[in-house]
């Protein structure tokens, strides 16, 4: 544990104090006497000569090579602080012709790796993966927690509102929850209502600041999109059986896996509950959304959010459309299970 310690402070540790003491020759009298040099050194060294020193760090430790992307990013963020506006020139080179590529390439990298982990698990386990969940493996293969959680959002998003047109044909073991629910609808007003807001509080704000009026748009349509997202991927993934085990989720917002051995209970109902640390409900919109099932397990399950939230229960709350088909599945595979 020490040596991994002592490694770990090594990789992080050069890198950091590097960027530690470029940053300190900004304050200089040196790179004020000679800004114009000095900022091109810099904007050179944190764009690539630090992020070639972590790479070369890493080379042969069990640590994604494609880690190497967030320290080209820290680097862009940094020089555009430390830099003075009128020496960015090599920054903003780097900036338009640079960084798309490789934005680019993660894109094409993550989505080739995530074919791949789909590929392999067919081959292995003669089932389906959904594209979420190999999006998800693959992420967090090449990128540290937190960072993968975030990118594995940002790309499941695109996928689902943008690349993902085919029409899903649902086979026998799986269930929509999305047609008599009413929350399609309720998502696609929400998105005209963002839109009808953000032309209103464009014009407003332009009369005060242009810059604050586009900062507001751009958030606006960024959230649309990432709701679009959410919207095409709840009709996309459905709620699944497989062998003994039962997949819910809600599109790429909330998802938890049940062994079947674990039910304790299935009711058809839509009586009100009261909702605490132990009974959840699988849609993030609360009372915004009803619920017709109740599932009840022996013990407590891990349940996951949007962004890698976690919590656990016992009792979840969910809508299926055909709730009586699910329910009778499920006990078929109870009383399957119980009788081996």
């Amino acid at each position: 544990m020490t040596t991994k310690t002592h490694s770990n402070l090594v990789v992080f540790g050069v890198p950091a104090l590097l960027i530690l003491l470029v940053v300190l020759i900004t304050k200089s009298q040196i790179f004020a006497s000679n800004t114009g040099a000095l900022s091109i050194g810099i904007t050179l060294d944190l764009l690539f000569t630090i992020p070639i020193v972590y790479f070369v760090l890493i080379k042969k430790k069990n640590i994604p090579k494609t880690t190497i992307v967030p320290f080209f990013i820290l680097g862009m963020v940094i020089a555009s602080y430390i830099i003075p506006q009128e020496h960015q020139s090599t920054l903003n080179w780097a900036k338009n012709w640079i960084f798309p590529f490789v934005e680019l390439g993660v894109g094409i990298f993550v989505f080739y790796k995530v074919r791949q982990t789909i590929k392999r698990y067919k081959v292995n386990a003669k089932q389906e993966l959904d594209f979420f969940s190999a999006l998800k493996e693959t992420c967090g293969e090449i990128a540290p927690g937190k960072i993968a959680i975030f990118l594995t959002m940002e790309l499941a998003v695109f996928y689902y509102g943008f690349v993902s047109w085919k029409k899903r044909i649902l086979a026998e073991n799986e269930f929509t929850y999305h047609k008599n629910s009413g929350t399609i609808s309720l998502l696609a007003a929400l998105i005209v209502i963002i839109g009808v807001e953000t032309y209103v509080l464009h014009i407003l704000l332009l009369k005060w600041s242009v810059i604050a009026a586009w900062i507001a748009s751009i958030l606006s349509v960024y959230s649309s999109i990432q709701i679009f997202g959410f919207l095409k991927s709840i009709i996309k993934r459905p709620i699944t059986i497989e062998g003994n085990i039962l997949h819910l989720r809600y599109g790429i917002l909330s998802e938890t896996t049940i062994d079947i051995n674990n039910i304790a209970s299935i009711e058809i109902t839509n009586k009100e509950i009261e909702f605490d640390t132990k009974t959840i409900k699988l849609s993030p919109l609360g009372e915004l959304e009803s619920h017709n099932m109740l599932i009840t397990l022996k013990k407590e399950n891990m349940f996951s959010g949007l962004y890698g939230m976690k919590k656990t229960y016992t009792t979840i709350a969910l809508f299926i459309d055909d709730k009586e088909r699910l329910k009778k599945m499920l006990e078929n595979t109870i009383l399957y299970l119980n009788s081996k």
